[in-house]
């Protein structure tokens, strides 16, 4: 397929199985970004990521953000993605640049919204998260980041400086080719609402979670 010119005259990438489609300015409360949309042709999702200031090729701080709809559209506290999300977006400005890759497919850490939900009412009845998913017959964790690999490489970076508590991630990125300079640790305080969820991450997901320690009297 012949290459596509974009908004900002400059060439899209080539079709492969993650086709960037389009690149608009998306003014938020954090700052002016540059949105770029992706059509993920093997899994038929839609992807975003948002770029702030001049990227470079290495040590570009980045996030990779999983879809959380009940996080981070409706401020749900029984996780800490919308504030994640928020204080990701804040840091890239901040610092000047960076990216933001949003995961769509990831909703349930790869499960599906409904998926979650059902994990989430057995969550009420006193499971923790990961014996929720697999008393549903489902995986604790489905998600794969080789899109958001295929995404930075499409934005030219080479190397990040992550954005996570979740070591999983880095392993992923840099099975896929992309570096990982740094981990920078992204960590919202917690709530009555999350702090088993929290725990359970750091217990039984290997999240790097140390500021629970801070707040240990705190029960759900």
């Amino acid at each position: 397929m012949t290459e596509k010119v974009g908004v900002f005259g400059k060439k899209a990438s080539r079709r492969t199985d993650v086709e960037r489609v389009v690149v608009t300015p998306l003014p938020t409360v954090y700052g002016t970004f540059r949105a770029f949309g992706y059509a993920d042709h093997e899994r038929g999702d839609e992807q975003m990521a948002l770029v702030h200031g001049d990227l470079g090729t290495d040590g570009v701080l980045t996030r990779l953000h999983s879809e959380c709809l009940t996080g981070d559209a409706f401020g749900s506290r029984h996780c800490e993605c919308g504030d994640q999300l928020a204080s990701a977006l804040r840091a890239v400005a901040v610092a000047g640049s960076g990216v933001v890759v949003y995961l769509r497919g990831h909703e349930g850490r790869g499960i599906g919204l409904l998926g979650k939900l059902r994990a989430m009412a057995l969550q009420a009845e006193g499971l923790d998260t990961v014996e929720a998913n697999l008393a549903l017959g489902l995986p604790v964790d489905a998600r794969d980041y080789g899109v958001a690999a295929r995404i930075l490489e499409d934005l030219g970076v080479r190397s990040v400086r992550l954005m996570s508590n979740n070591p999983r991630k880095r392993e992923a990125l840099v099975r896929h080719g992309i570096q990982v300079a740094e981990q920078v640790p992204l960590l919202i305080p917690p709530c009555e609402s999350n702090i088993t969820y929290l725990r359970t991450k750091r217990e039984r997901l290997d999240h790097h979670l140390p500021h629970l320690d801070a707040v240990a009297h705190v029960s759900s």
